[in-house]
């Protein structure tokens, strides 16, 4: 009689336990927030870049038995991450950067409103010391402009002078709300050569138009593709 009580006991305390690990998994998975940008006829295409098409090959409403889609684009579309290759002759391919560094804790910095570049003044006005992974929210965000056709040369983007401060502090993770970090039709690539010449992958195109700037969890994973410079990504974000 007592074994079969017990066993009702451990039975009951089983059930409860799963019951609490379910929702504890629940409540988990609804605070990541999604940071990457919607790909569709609305994401802006940096001049010069594949433009981007989601066709249907076959449709119900035409007739098929299935639906089956065909998506053409460049590898720098949406939101997307940047390997060495992209600008260092021999440098690092996507495949080639460890996962670990696309997961961890990250910082949003919010720069001033009207900020056209993140120099070495606009970086120190921030905590950003100490952070290993870091991504800039933008006037680019508050003009909702990853959610916008048109191309806005004037978008804000991150200065040499910032990106040395990074390298040399050992960020090993910097992002942007837009679909470059460098200065539009700058004369030289420098932002992009200082950060990816440290092996420093560079995100460009974060959706931050609704995210409060701080400290959070990020889960990052580029498409697994071999050998070349660029991919597309899904970002994640939550508290800790």
């Amino acid at each position: 009689m007592n074994s079969v009580k017990s066993f009702d006991s451990l039975l009951k305390a089983l059930i409860v336990t799963v019951a609490l690990s379910t929702a504890a998994f629940s409540q988990s998975a609804m605070q990541w927030i999604d940071i990457t940008a919607p790909l569709s006829a609305n994401t802006p295409v940096f001049p010069g870049d594949a433009p981007i098409q989601l066709d249907f090959l076959k449709q119900f409403k035409n007739g098929d038995p299935l639906t089956l889609s065909k998506f053409t684009m460049g590898a720098h579309s949406g939101t997307h991450v940047d390997a060495p290759l992209h600008f260092i002759p021999n440098g690092k391919t996507l495949d080639q950067i460890p996962l670990s560094t696309f997961i961890g804790p990250v910082r949003i910095i919010d720069c001033s409103p009207n900020a056209l570049a993140v120099d070495a003044a606009e970086l120190n006005k921030h905590q950003w010391r100490g952070a290993k992974r870091i991504f800039f929210r933008t006037r680019n965000s508050r003009n909702h402009w990853m959610r916008d056709s048109q191309f806005h040369p004037d978008f804000t983007y991150v200065a040499p002078d910032a990106a040395q401060l990074l390298a040399d502090a050992g960020v090993e993770l910097v992002g942007i709300d837009y679909i470059s970090m460098e200065k539009f039709k700058a004369e030289q690539p420098q932002t992009h050569r200082i950060l990816l010449g440290k092996d420093i992958p560079i995100i460009e195109g974060l959706d931050l138009q609704d995210v409060t700037p701080g400290d959070y969890e990020l889960m990052l994973l580029p498409i697994r593709v071999m050998g070349h410079e660029a991919a597309p990504v899904r970002a994640l974000i939550r508290k800790p």
